[in-house]
């Protein structure tokens, strides 16, 4: 497998949990890993991580990346400043460049699965970049229709209905074709990437106490249970509306394969208060498949050396186990064959 790497800011923690992640890592041993960026800047970090054990090459196209070896596409010639732990204009700009790159050789079929690390989105050019984020940029870079913002960890499948946006628009956003969409992209989404075949799908309400009856809002009875009722009747196995707050505390979060989120803290507040550092950032419902780490920028410990690898880690082993999964749906649709649950690897 060929496995493509962002760099992502380069004045932030992700050359350094991409190096740290790779090094001497036997499970990635066997595929071709391609980072997208420049070699000056991995070999900046890698002296700041000092005891590694990893090599790499500078390559100019994916296309001599060696199999089974560490490469890097040198994405750009000038020469650039690092500055350790800052928001610069510069730092956004080849993140894009890194990114525009990858993403390029994704359609092309040069790499297979794309793992993203940190950007600033306020260091972005908003002319070049007018996406909230990741998700959106990538949904519409690669002709997605729409795609489904999942967070996942070794006990954790929380997808979003609505992204990065502001709270005061997520009821008018909550339509039903939204609802609708975003449900089926969740349930083919843990039937075929996470090989679940009759998936569990709990639905978070989007008021206080799922509304209370209608008393605190309307939205769980005029919208999200008649769906949940409409979706039942056709055999997806869904439940809720559930309040967040005691869905969460009571555990009850446990008893499912997959929980849908109405707007981005209601699923992120509880999915990194468990999983933090070591949980994964999943587009869903798209042809292709990518990932990427559940932390931002790190500006604060950038340079310092102490940045936890495993998220990271982890978003690459999700993003093969995610690609073989589909592989093996596919085959076993060939063959008229019934899946079986297949685990998935994520460091604790």
């Amino acid at each position: 497998m060929r496995i493509g790497i962002t760099s992502g800011d380069i004045n932030g923690v992700g050359p350094e949990v991409i190096l740290k992640s790779l090094s001497g890592n036997g499970a990635l041993q066997r595929h071709t890993i391609v980072i997208y960026g420049s070699g000056k800047v991995m070999a900046y970090h890698k002296n700041i991580i000092k005891d590694i054990d990893i090599q790499f090459s500078n390559v100019s196209t994916a296309s001599q990346a060696g199999n089974g070896k560490v490469s890097v596409v040198n994405c750009w010639n000038e020469d650039i400043q690092i500055k350790l732990g800052k928001a610069t204009p510069e730092a956004g700009q080849f993140a894009h460049v890194a990114l525009d790159r990858a993403v390029n050789d994704f359609k092309d079929g040069h790499i297979d699965v794309l793992v993203t690390a940190p950007i600033n989105k306020s260091t972005m050019d908003p002319m070049s970049f007018p996406y909230a984020g990741h998700t959106e940029y990538l949904e519409h870079s690669l002709g997605a229709m729409s795609s489904l913002m999942t967070m996942v960890s070794d006990d954790l499948r929380i997808a979003l209905t609505t992204n990065h946006e502001p709270i005061t628009k997520v009821p008018e956003l909550l339509t039903k074709e939204t609802v609708m969409r975003k449900i089926n992209l969740f349930y083919h989404s843990l039937k075929k990437d996470f090989g679940i075949e009759k998936p569990t799908i709990a639905v978070l309400g989007l008021n206080p106490h799922a509304g209370d009856e209608g008393k605190i809002g309307t939205e769980e009875q005029e919208l999200i249970q008649p769906i949940i009722n409409e979706l039942k009747e056709k055999g997806v196995l869904l439940f809720g509306p559930y309040s967040a707050d005691g869905f969460f505390g009571s555990g009850n979060f446990s008893k499912f394969d997959g929980i849908l989120a109405m707007y981005h803290d209601q699923g992120l507040i509880p999915f990194k208060t468990m999983s933090f550092g070591k949980g994964v950032n999943y587009t869903a419902g798209m042809d292709y498949v990518r990932t990427s780490p559940d932390h931002g920028t790190g500006y604060d410990i950038a340079g310092q050396n102490i940045a936890d690898p495993r998220s990271m880690r982890n978003a690459i082993y999700a993003a093969i186990d995610i690609f073989n999964n589909r592989k093996m749906e596919d085959e076993l649709k060939e063959n008229r064959l019934v899946p079986k649950p297949r685990k998935e690897r994520y460091e604790k």
